[in-house]
């Protein structure tokens, strides 16, 4: 287990929880450097003062608001600490919701919460009252010098949270109704013909990088000072009928399953 980035409390009731965050996923990026392309060194990224025309070391950054043009309002670290907001330090379950009141277009990262050592029996016991009502508890959390909505939901032994955006934050139109289009009911019965056929169970580990897998394989080609060469580009498919679309689709879908 990593370090944890956040210790504090759950708070449900009159029930504390000290606990542990850890983030619950790693990315698997491919990591670049940029190279100077003439003698192929590593380049640096510095913060520089376009007024006293210097490098400027990290001990004279200062973090600033801009509220008007050129204007700032800075702030010290003592000044995020001392903001008096309760989720810094505790998780604070504000209500109990059905998880498919959440859409999905809401939730944004992904952490893992681990009980001390004094917080099991009450930790299990959340989980229990979780999993037996089948909701999630939402609530608000602080972490990076943010405060963020957060769901905190049981997934077998774990307890994720969640962190959420806010309403405001969200792009898309969740109350938007479907373009009104003539649709046939053939239409409507190849179109659900085809979700049959590929009705299935998610299982991630079926799923590859495919874009990363090629990457690495470039990058090894080259390492091994071999040609690259490029995969063969589908041909493309002129369909101008939608029936005729779906119909394809079905009997693509149909020779898959029997393969």
């Amino acid at each position: 287990m990593p370090r944890s980035i956040w210790n504090g409390m759950v708070s449900f009731g009159l029930v504390s929880i000290p606990v542990r965050l850890y983030p619950a996923t790693s990315s698997q990026d491919i990591a670049f450097n940029e190279l100077h392309t003439t003698c192929h060194s590593r380049l640096k990224r510095i913060r520089w003062c376009p007024i006293d025309k210097i490098e400027v070391p990290s001990d004279q950054v200062v973090k600033g608001y801009e509220y008007t043009k050129g204007q700032y309002v800075e702030m010290s670290d003592a000044d995020f600490e001392s903001l008096p907001i309760p989720s810094k330090h505790t998780v604070e379950v504000a209500s109990f919701v059905d998880a498919k009141e959440i859409d999905p277009v809401f939730y944004d990262s992904t952490y893992v919460l681990e009980p001390d050592e004094a917080g099991k029996k009450p930790f299990a016991l959340f989980m229990h009252a979780l999993k037996s009502k089948n909701m999630v508890a939402v609530a608000h959390i602080t972490i990076r010098k943010k405060e963020q909505l957060c769901a905190l939901r049981p997934e077998k032994g774990n307890l994720m949270l969640e962190t959420l955006y806010y309403a405001n934050e969200i792009r898309v139109d969740l109350e938007k109704e479907l373009p009104e289009v003539k649709i046939t009911e053939a239409e409507e019965k190849m179109a659900e013909a085809l979700v049959d056929l590929l009705v299935g169970h998610f299982d991630a580990k079926e799923h590859k990088d495919a874009y990363r897998e090629a990457l690495m394989q470039v990058i090894e080609q080259k390492l091994e000072g071999k040609q690259v060469v490029s995969a063969p580009t589908p041909e493309a498919t002129k369909v101008t009928d939608l029936m005729e679309a779906l119909r394809a689709s079905v009997e693509a879908a149909k020779k898959r399953r029997a393969s």
